[in-house]
């Protein structure tokens, strides 16, 4: 198996994503405008997963093909039926049911034994010397834990030597939501056929999907004209949120950004988020904390102003500042609620983490100035919910929270979600296992705040500062692994992604 951790999918990857349960529609639609027929639509799928396969592994002489009953299945039959005309040694396995194949599929089925072809039976035994594994069996409307024989089949694949191939998505990961029921493929590389799913992004997806491709499948125009529901941002998206600088521009004009918290025994995480602030390319940073921590702080960051957190010197930083941080290190205790309630009163841009949002779940306000940026267990203090029913629908987890809080909403994990209360919804298409270590969420609060300063948007400079905070985090792991990285780690890549004419092609 690929190294998930640090291999990015290609930069050329599809940025339009659309719900599982419109994509039915999108087909029909698509199809309908071009005068094509559904089945024309799964032998243009067919042939690209071919060629796809071919392209991957092609030493490849002999193709074990699983197939479903659905029209996912359908598409298995058209590769099996180009892979043996090349010449190639074929080996299909079909599940059947108690309904009749859909049609297109039906048709597939059809073309490959007039073709000659042979359908085995699911229990069969397995040949020896399999070179690949097509995962034809379940498509993007599952929604449920695999059932026999559909879960002996993954678990036969998954325990087998050869890589594997999944037609449109893996078997047992639902393509809405990116949760894993049941039983689920282990594939080496996706092809997502006409435009991206979120369960391909999010959730559980990246311990199944491997290295993810899409194929329009010849809708590109047809797509050019479509709404897109949902965006993919990477890498590449950065040149379009972060010129280059003005020669004459000085720290003024790179926004002036305050930040409060760092209780007692907690200096390191406001620290982290206010050097993760001037990393990201804020003109000037302000840190307010508790007294025991202004001198490690100044210490290890001079170039910081430090205060201690009063009543006096935070209405003083509130006037002075553009955009206000609050939360990493904060505490609960009285202190920090008269600290967060000050900082409620203000209509300058915002955003709350960690112990702000704590204290959010416990007095809930909505207010359109702020970013906040909830791991999945804050996210269900915040929602007065199970964090595994956060975790069960991400997308839906912060759409919901968008809407509770206002303004834009981060939920964190694999495959980060960014939502507005305007309907917008965006996945960053960034990161690795070794961002699961203390800190990184502070290092992230601190690279939004600092978009926020340099006059982004609230959605702006949540995607921009998620896309380069998980890059960066890419670009360590592909130097030293995804084991003991620490969030500081991360500051001496990020400067590349932070000014993205820099990233090296």
């Amino acid at each position: 198996m690929r190294n998930q951790a640090i291999e990015a999918n290609p930069r050329s990857l599809s940025h339009s994503v659309w719900p599982a349960q419109a994509i039915g529609q999108l087909e029909r639609d698509a199809a309908d405008s071009l005068g094509l027929t559904l089945y024309e639509l799964m032998l243009r799928a067919g042939q690209a997963s071919y060629e796809r396969v071919r392209a991957q592994w092609p030493q490849a002489q002999h193709w074990l093909i699983l197939c479903g009953q659905g029209n996912n299945g359908g598409d298995g039959y058209v590769v099996a039926r180009l892979a043996q005309a090349a010449g190639l040694r074929v080996t299909l396995l079909a599940c059947s049911g108690n309904k009749p194949l859909p049609e297109e599929a039906q048709q597939a089925q059809e073309a490959w034994l007039a073709a000659g072809g042979v359908i085995h039976a699911p229990d069969a035994s397995w040949p020896q010397n399999i070179d690949v594994i097509i995962d034809a069996l379940l498509g993007t409307g599952i929604n449920r834990a695999p059932a026999a024989p559909y879960d002996e089949l993954i678990d036969l694949a998954n325990a087998h030597a050869a890589p594997i191939f999944a037609i449109d998505i893996p078997s047992g990961l639902n393509a809405a939501t990116g949760t894993t029921p049941g039983n689920a493929i282990n594939a080496d590389v996706t092809l997502s056929m006409i435009v991206l799913k979120p369960g391909l992004l999010t959730g559980k997806a990246r311990d199944h999907v491997g290295r993810l491709h899409c194929d329009a499948l010849g809708l590109n125009t047809f797509l050019a004209g479509e709404t897109d529901p949902i965006q993919r941002y990477d890498v590449a998206d950065l040149v379009h949120w972060l010129k280059p600088r003005k020669a004459t521009s000085h720290k003024g004009d790179h926004g002036r950004l305050v930040v409060v918290g760092g209780d007692t025994g907690t200096a390191g995480a406001i620290r982290m988020t206010a050097e993760a602030a001037l990393r990201s390319g804020a003109g000037l940073v302000r840190v307010l904390t508790h007294e025991d921590n202004i001198g490690p702080i100044l210490t290890a960051r001079p170039e910081l102003m430090v205060d201690v957190l009063r009543e006096e010197t935070l209405e003083q930083a509130l006037q002075w500042a553009d955009v206000i941080a609050i939360g990493p290190g904060l505490g609960q205790r009285e202190w920090a609620q008269k600290a967060l309630k000050k900082v409620a009163s203000s209509e300058k841009p915002m955003l709350w983490d960690a112990d702000a949002l704590n204290l959010l779940a416990i007095k809930p306000d909505y207010r359109q100035n702020r970013i906040i940026t909830p791991h999945p267990g804050e996210a269900a203090r915040l929602l007065g919910v199970k964090t595994s029913e956060v975790e069960r629908d991400r997308l839906q987890a912060a759409q919901t929270l968008a809407k509770r809080y206002g303004g834009v909403v981060v939920l964190k994990g694999a495959g980060t979600i960014v939502a507005s209360a305007a309907g917008d919804i965006a996945i960053a298409d960034v990161g690795n296992a070794g961002m699961a270590s203390g800190g990184m969420g502070d290092v992230l609060s601190g690279i939004i705040a600092a978009m926020l300063g340099q006059k982004l948007t609230l959605l702006e400079a949540a995607c921009a500062g998620c896309v380069a905070h998980g890059a960066a985090a890419d670009a360590v792991a592909r130097q030293r692994g995804t084991r003991g990285m620490l969030a500081t780690d991360l500051f001496e890549l990020l400067w590349q992604f932070v000014n993205p004419e820099m990233i090296q092609q």
